[in-house]
């Protein structure tokens, strides 16, 4: 049955990538001067229409390496000063929004829909594709939270590509709740999500503390459009939560064979109202969970925290994201020299 998923996703990943069609580069709208974007249209899935779109930032000093950034859940590419910074090291930087997030999300689509990680490989692939056509060689793939997932678990099956390296900022590797939850109650409901993949689940009625520290006019110092990436949580479907129970179980077998850089937190937040501590820790993800699993990624594997970070360490208060972007930058410079 192994053999045969494996060869099963392969066909889907390879046939998806030639049939994606793309547009050409144009102005992001989103982020403004110094920002492209493109759109590529995949084969349909099992809702209708799909497409990713692919953001780029050039670098006036990079050569042929580049950073590939995959956003995490209820998010998508807004964090500019995260590429600005990334590009003025020498380093050209791309993203991804997603197909069903962001600016990939058509009308009428249910964002976030999925029944498989292994979904979003063609919208990776179709990525580097075009980073291949702007003369890109070498990538460091970057993924924050569920991106930090989808990232893992792309590189556990794709040994064989551009990437020589995997950052990774607060990835998703295990659910934050209790030993009952994770162990039984999540399982149980991946596993009605396929028998009845939209079966809703809901994630709490009020706004996140996590959104408001980030959104500014709340607690936060970013802006972001809300729509996009919510502050009341919308339902998840019982299928999305079995995709990704099963994709954490994937990446604890060690299989990614390039140098791991996975930052986080000192400290996670609990609670349901907005508290100053959501300023200085993860208040979406269980920090011991990072540690207690990203050493199972692969071979190579570099834990660092970051002391007052929060859950998106490049969002997090100025001296905190400093210290994660000093981090990133030396351990970048040893992992890409010649």
């Amino acid at each position: 049955m192994r053999i045969f998923r494996f060869f099963t996703t392969l066909l889907i990943v390879l046939c998806g990538a030639a049939a994606a069609v793309a547009t050409e580069w144009h102005p992001d709208s989103v982020l403004g001067e110094g920002f492209e974007m493109r759109s590529v249209t995949h084969p349909d899935d099992y809702s209708g229409n799909v497409r990713s779109t692919i953001i780029r930032h050039r670098s006036d000093c990079g050569d042929s390496t580049a950073v590939l950034y995959i956003h995490g859940y209820n998010d998508y590419f807004f964090q500019d000063e995260e590429a600005e910074r990334i590009a003025d090291s020498c380093y050209h930087f791309y993203a991804v929004d997603l197909r069903k997030y962001g600016r990939s999300l058509l009308p009428g689509q249910e964002p976030y829909e999925l029944r498989d990680i292994s979904e979003y490989y063609a919208d990776i692939d179709s990525a580097m594709a075009a980073m291949r056509d702007d003369g890109i060689k070498d990538v460091v793939l970057m993924g924050h939270s569920t991106g930090g997932l989808v990232s893992s678990a792309y590189m556990s099956e794709h040994p064989d590509t551009m990437v020589r390296a995997l950052i990774l900022n607060s990835p998703f590797l295990d659910w934050n709740m209790n030993a009952f939850m994770r162990k039984v109650a999540t399982p149980f409901v991946g596993f009605l999500g396929k028998i009845a993949p939209r079966m809703k689940i809901s994630q709490g009625s009020g706004e996140s503390p996590y959104g408001q520290s980030l959104l500014r006019g709340r607690h936060g110092e970013w802006d972001f459009n809300t729509r996009w990436k919510t502050i009341v949580p919308r339902k998840v479907e019982a299928s999305w939560i079995g995709a990704i129970t099963r994709a954490q179980k994937r990446v604890r077998k060690g299989r990614i064979q390039v140098p791991v850089l996975l930052m986080h937190s000192d400290s996670s937040a609990y609670g349901d109202r907005w508290t100053p501590q959501f300023q200085s820790a993860d208040g979406v993800l269980n920090i011991e969970h990072m540690k207690k699993h990203g050493p199972k990624l692969g071979q190579d594997v570099e834990l660092t925290e970051i002391p007052d970070g929060m859950h998106d360490l490049f969002l997090s208060a100025p001296a905190a994201r400093e210290k994660a972007y000093k981090k990133m930058f030396s351990w970048l410079k040893k992992r890409t020299s010649p």
